[in-house]
This record gives structure tokens, C-alpha cells and sequence, in this order.
């Protein structure tokens, strides 16, 4: 049986589209196994699904103080010994990267057993360790066509979950003669301060007649938000987390939200007009490229979040609402950027090198 290793952690944009591989490898009958944190999202989502899973002590580094990139090398090399044993113990064919603090000591020590190495990069601004181990990778695939900083990668789109994809198409969902206009807001897991905090007032200024919002709020105060909708006659659904995020799309007719990786890949599989806010402090301003990507193929629209409470892009929100055509439209051209065949691209990918290797 093929074995294939799963280098992710942290943050749910590397350890999702991990999952969403992950299932496709598990259909093709692979024995997989997985190195992450014990701290990371990863921690939990993993053993849940019943993939073996390893740990190791990284973190990363990103606005470190200088007492930790002093450390440095210590912890690089003490990472690096743990995955030599777990290598040592999983016997993989092949190790999936999917970048993150995670797979860079699995990816140097894989490399130097002689395993092929494949990376996959969500964002359209590489991180510092796929830029490091693109290099040394037998395949590298992006979520975004060329992204900046990894030259000759395969343009495979982000794996999303399968139920997102087989949202029936925007003409087909939003010809539907309701009365109501239909808000998704999505923060985050940690939700978006700006959305919590100016979402309401400014939507009850917009002018759009009747409407809904389901608003997800992240780790934050749920209740107080529902008043401020409340105040301004808005009907409203609040919520922390959204489990159903294929019945979240569907409802929609816009989606406000940050431009983080997977998100994007969401909206493009489920086909629905976005407005994206990109988070400002995102490293290399990765957020802000990853929209324009869509912004440039007429599939959504930005707003710079230092133009946010100016309110100028509410005409925009309007237009759309109040014009199916454009609506649709623009839904349609998200749609056609969508890469709904890409955990099948990527899982082809990891086994053609590891039959390769065996």
C-alpha cells in the first residue's frame, strides 16, 4: 500500500485544504499519516478523522522578538530530529508540504532521506517556507495562477470540501423571485472587528430595502451585535461558527468577507458575488493580491478597510442587489475561476511521484 505523509498545521487556510486532500488520498486507499503541532487547529480536526498524527515542536516566527530568532537554529534542529524518527516510524513513499512553520523541518529532512517532496502554496504571495523548499520539491501546485515568489507551479486551485462545489449554479439560484436581499458575512474564526463593530450602522444606510444578514461573528459577543442589527429594523442571524458553509453560500446573494485564501476558494466553488475587505496586516499584503485575482476577472469587488467606514462601496452593494443580471454576472465569473477537481489534482500529484519512488 502507498504511504504518503501530510506536512500542515496552524492555521485552518493550510490545515482545511490538507482535509480536504487527505479524504481523496483516504478514497484511493493510501496510508496516510500526519505531522502538525500539538497546539494547531490540526490538534484536534486530525485525530477526529482518524489519520495517524505526529507532532513536533515548531512555531512560527513571523514578528518574532530576537530572543526567539536567536533560538532559532536550536528549535529548527530539535524539529527536524523529531521528524527524522517519525519518518524513521511511518515509512512514507512521499510527504505532502503544504507550507507553514510546519513543513519546513519535515520537507529539509525528507528531501535529504531521498523522498519526494510535494508543496502545495494557497496564497498568490508564497510563504517563506514553500519559497525555501519550492526548490527542492519535485511538484509544486498553487491555488493561484503564478503565485509571486515560486516559479513553474501547476496551477491546481485550493482543495475545498466536495458539498461547496455541488451548490447549484448561480442562474439557477438567484433567479428566484424573493422579496429579500440576502447578506453573508463571514470574520474568521476570530471574526473581523470591523464587520462586528460597523456591519450594521452601515448596512442600515445603505437603502437596500428588505434584507437579511447572517453574520458570523467568530469568538465574540454574538448578542451585542444582534442588538445593533436589532436597532435598525435588519433581520438577522448571528452566529459564532457556521458548520454548514455549502447551506451558508447557497442562502446568499453576497458574501462581505476577508480574502484569505480558502475563503476565495469557497465563493469561487459555490458561485457567489463577493465583496472582499483584506485583512491590512496580512504578510506581504497577501490578502489584498489574492483579491485583485478575482476583482481583475470581474468576479468580485474590494475594499481597501481604511475606505470601509467611508460607506462609498454601499452604491456598489445596492447596484448588485437591486440588478439580478449583474448579480448573476459577477456570481458566474467567480464560478468559472472555481478549480472544484483540485484535492483530486493534488492527491494524482502526491501518488504519481510516490509510485514513482517505490
Amino acid at each position: 500500500m502507498t504511504r504518503i505523509m501530510i506536512l500542515a498545521g496552524g492555521t485552518g487556510g493550510h490545515v482545511m485544504p490538507a482535509l480536504a486532500v487527505a479524504e481523496e488520498l483516504a478514497r484511493q486507499q493510501v496510508e496516510l499519516s500526519w505531522v502538525g503541532t500539538g497546539r494547531g487547529l490540526e490538534s484536534r480536526l486530525v485525530p477526529e478523522s482518524g489519520i495517524p498524527f505526529d507532532t513536533i515542536a515548531i512555531r512560527g516566527l513571523r514578528g518574532s522578538g530576537p530572543a526567539r530568532l536567536l533560538a532559532l537554529p536550536f528549535m529548527l534542529l530539535r524539529a527536524m530530529a523529531q521528524v527524522f524518527r517519525i519518518i524513521r516510524k511511518r515509512k512514507p513513499d512521499a510527504i505532502l508540504g503544504m507550507g507553514g512553520f510546519v513543513a519546513g523541518p519535515g520537507g529539509l529532512v525528507g528531501a535529504a532521506l531521498g523522498l519526494p517532496l510535494v508543496l502545495h502554496e494557497q496564497n498568490s504571495v508564497a510563504g517563506l517556507t514553500n519559497k525555501c523548499l519550492a526548490r527542492i520539491s519535485r511538484v509544486v501546485m498553487s491555488g493561484f495562477p503564478s503565485p509571486r515568489g515560486i516559479r513553474n507551479s501547476i496551477w491546481s486551485g485550493n482543495p475545498v470540501r466536495a458539498s461547496i462545489s455541488e451548490i447549484p449554479e448561480p442562474s439557477v439560484r438567484l433567479c428566484a423571485g424573493r422579496p429579500e436581499a440576502r447578506i453573508l458575512v463571514l470574520g474568521g474564526s476570530q471574526g473581523a472587528a470591523v464587520f462586528n463593530s460597523d456591519l450594521p450602522e452601515l448596512l442600515g444606510r445603505a437603502g437596500i430595502g428588505a434584507l437579511e444578514v447572517w453574520h458570523q461573528c467568530g469568538a465574540r459577543d454574538a448578542s451585542g451585535i444582534r442588538a445593533g442589527y436589532a436597532r435598525l429594523d435588519i433581520s438577522c442571524r448571528v452566529e459564532r461558527f457556521i458548520d454548514d458553509m455549502a447551506g451558508a453560500y447557497a442562502w446568499s446573494d453576497v458574501v462581505i468577507c476577508r480574502a484569505g485564501a480558502m475563503t476565495i476558494a469557497e465563493i469561487c466553488c459555490a458561485g457567489v458575488a463577493a465583496i472582499f475587505v483584506p485583512y491590512p496586516h496580512a504578510v506581504d499584503d497577501h490578502q489584498a493580491i489574492n483579491a485583485e485575482f478575482l476583482v481583475r476577472n470581474h468576479a468580485a469587488l474590494m475594499v481597501r478597510e481604511e475606505e470601509w467606514r467611508k460607506g462609498h462601496w454601499l452604491r456598489e452593494l445596492k447596484r448588485l442587489l437591486d440588478n439580478r443580471d449583474a448579480l448573476i454576472a459577477m456570481a458566474g465569473a467567480a464560478r468559472r475561476l472555481a478549480k472544484p477537481g483540485a484535492s483530486r489534482f493534488v492527491a494524482n500529484a502526491c501518488m504519481e511521484v510516490a509510485c514513482a519512488n517505490s
